[in-house]
């Protein structure tokens, strides 16, 4: 049944903590069942926006109604996912679920109908004695979301979700999102993820409080005026600099591991201006391939345009280049036990000087194990190990001063200021007095906290945190860096900027092996394996993998896509088609076979086919077939 009115409505909504504008007159409403995604950077009034509909929070202006009526007096229809996992770890899943039905006094017969309902959903329906400190990131978000299902709201708050959850168990959250919005639930999502955003029927860009662009992911992409050239070289620094701020037909230019994306005007026009230039600087392109411009684009370019883009600080180099013939990290057959069960199994992995490798997994795929055991923070059970060229003593002092490691935990203290958090790693690392004060200057102008030195560290947003961290892993300059998931909960321009700055090392030597969920950012890396239960089952460059993925990936358009979806998935394995806001993405091991059959399918069903087209595959899409086939296997 189709609401008369919207569900939710705001009208220049303002928000003042002070003399500090945190919402500057927004605007927007959302329909029922609808999917609405607010994307913004850290501070740009998200979770003050989502405070505010929840009924948390008094607007100091404006007009804001939630089913009809006040947010404070709908509050019993809101189910509202914080950014911290708020439920209790020492109980099991059971018992949080209970405690959420006593608080909300959901009768016993709904609730166990609720409970069975909501579990199956999620595939937790055999751990619910598990206890919610013992799962895994996934997991823990899906008994969130659980819990504030039980009393079955009418709209769902969701404030990041899926940060540091792992692409499977993501695509997974979300189609149980699109399952609950076909339902009659209205959803709104924030995520600091633009391939999560594609999922939304409409999204909102918010920055410095106010919405930017309002409309549907094709509607912003197409509204952006501008085509993806991706540029396939050999010589890809060399050819990034020859396209940097030439105008014309180029708009913007970024390196992605082995390619570079360019952003032009024109697709004939600027194809033909990129090919003549680099010809012109000798360096012929081996390839270029006129795309879609992606959100990130759109995001990242709406940005650019005001002015908001954070200046590129190269950092403050005392010594020469790194240049090394050799691998700074080998491992060949490393193996880690712990008790009886094997975490890392046969794990072969070749890091050179100027490299960046990606070491890439789901949830519980022993990326973390074979990090620690890389660094010399874990023993390996067997194995061969070279770091640096030092295969003896990992611990050395010598050899951890040529090493940076940002861990996937924020590890800096939270009850120390910024300056004194830099201060105590700089001591650690051995940086000399002389160099600190540049150092740790170079640190806070990255992050954006330039006079904030004295801030203390837990009061920062989670972005800001992991920007501090990666300013403290390499104010020493280390030949070879380590960093386990550095842009979780990162907005998209901060990332912009972090991969900048890993880019910038690798260019002048370091050696990167770097761990990620978010596989856009992975297309940075040169080179990445993908680990499943402990072992590696492929590895390449992005392009190498994307290009091994067997069959092919369709975009189907249907016109009822969330009752498509489920009669694909009775004849088809259900990692195989996934839900991205009007249509679907289905993937067939014989496209011959593969597209007449999914086109009859649904047609004999009653479904009319709007469109149906075979696409790229993406790196996620890549990652999530190669690990759904190897769990088949195993």
């Amino acid at each position: 049944m189709t609401s008369p009115y919207p569900i939710l409505q705001v009208q220049n909504l303002r928000k003042t903590y002070g003399k500090i504008l945190a919402l500057d007159g927004i605007s927007f409403s959302v329909d029922r069942s609808e999917i609405f995604g607010l994307i913004g950077p850290d501070g740009a009034g998200k979770t003050t926006t989502f405070h505010i509909l929840g009924g948390i929070l008094e607007p100091s202006s404006g007009h804001v109604q939630v089913l009809d009526r006040n947010p404070r007096k709908a509050r019993s229809a809101i189910g509202y996912l914080t950014q911290q996992f708020s439920l209790y770890l020492d109980l099991s899943i059971d018992e949080n679920l209970r405690y959420i039905a006593g608080l909300r006094q959901v009768p016993l017969p709904l609730f166990q109908e609720r409970r069975d309902k909501y579990l199956s959903l999620m595939n937790l329906e055999k751990f619910g004695s598990r206890l919610a400190g013992q799962l895994s990131g996934g997991m823990k978000q899906k008994l969130a979301l659980c819990c504030a299902l039980i009393y079955q709201p009418e709209i769902l708050l969701l404030d990041e979700p899926t940060t540091g959850v792992d692409p499977v168990s993501r695509r997974e959250f979300w189609d149980v999102l699109a399952a609950l919005a076909a339902e009659g639930v209205t959803i709104v999502v924030a995520t600091p993820y633009l391939d999560e955003a594609e999922r939304c029927n409409r999204i909102a860009l918010l920055y410095n409080g106010a919405i930017q662009q309002i409309g549907t992911p094709a509607q912003l992409k197409t509204s952006l005026g501008l085509h993806r050239l991706e540029i396939r070289t050999t010589r890809l620094q060399a050819s990034e600099t020859a396209l940097l701020g030439v105008g014309g037909e180029v708009a913007d230019v970024q390196t992605f591991g082995d390619r570079l994306d360019v952003l032009v005007k024109n697709p004939e026009a600027g194809a033909t201006q990129v090919q003549e230039l680099l010809t012109q600087h000798h360096l012929a392109p081996d390839s270029i391939n006129p795309t879609q411009a992606t959100l990130e684009n759109v995001f990242v370019t709406r940005l650019r345009q005001q002015g908001s883009e954070p200046a590129f600080i190269p950092f403050p180099r005392s010594g020469l280049p790194v240049s090394q013939p050799d691998y700074a990290i080998f491992a060949r057959n490393l193996n880690r036990q712990f008790g009886t069960f094997q975490a890392v199994k046969n794990v072969n992995v070749e890091v050179r000087y100027g490299e960046i490798f990606g070491l890439l997994g789901a949830n519980g795929a022993g990326k973390t194990t074979t990090i620690k055991m890389l660094c010399g923070l874990l023993e390996a059970s067997s194995g061969e190990i070279s770091l640096g060229g030092e295969s003896g003593n990992l611990r050395s002092q010598a050899l951890r001063r040529r090493i940076g490691y940002m861990s996937q935990k924020f590890t800096l203290y939270d009850d120390l200021s910024i300056r004194q958090n830099l201060e105590f790693y700089a001591g650690i690392y051995g940086i000399p007095q002389g160099l600190r004060r540049q150092k740790l200057d170079w640190v806070l102008a990255i992050c954006g906290l330039a006079g904030q030195e004295d801030t203390i560290t837990g009061q920062l947003p989670g972005g800001w945190k992991q920007r501090v961290a990666f300013g403290a892993s390499v104010m020493h300059e280390p030949q070879i860096l380590f960093l386990d998931e550095p842009t979780s909960g990162v907005d998209p321009l901060a990332r912009r900027q972090f991969w900048r700055l890993i880019n910038d090392f690798a260019h002048n030597g370091t050696a990167i092996l770097v761990t990620t969920h978010y596989l856009e950012e992975a297309e940075q890396c040169n080179r990445m394996s993908f680990l499943v239960a402990g072992e590696t089952v492929i590895e390449g460059s992005p392009s190498q993998i994307k290009a091994a993925q067997p069959g092919q990936l369709i975009e189907v358009v249907p016109d009822r896509t969330q009752a498509a979806s489920d009669r694909l998935k009775q004849h088809l394995e259900p990692w195989r088609v996934s839900i991205f806001a009007d249509r679907l993405h289905v993937v067939v091991d014989d496209p011959t076979s593969g597209i007449p059959q999914i086109r009859r399918l649904l047609t004999s069903s009653g479904f009319e086919v709007l469109s149906l087209r075979p696409i790229p595959y993406s790196l996620e899409d890549a990652f999530i077939g190669t690990v759904q086939r190897a769990q088949a296997s195993l």
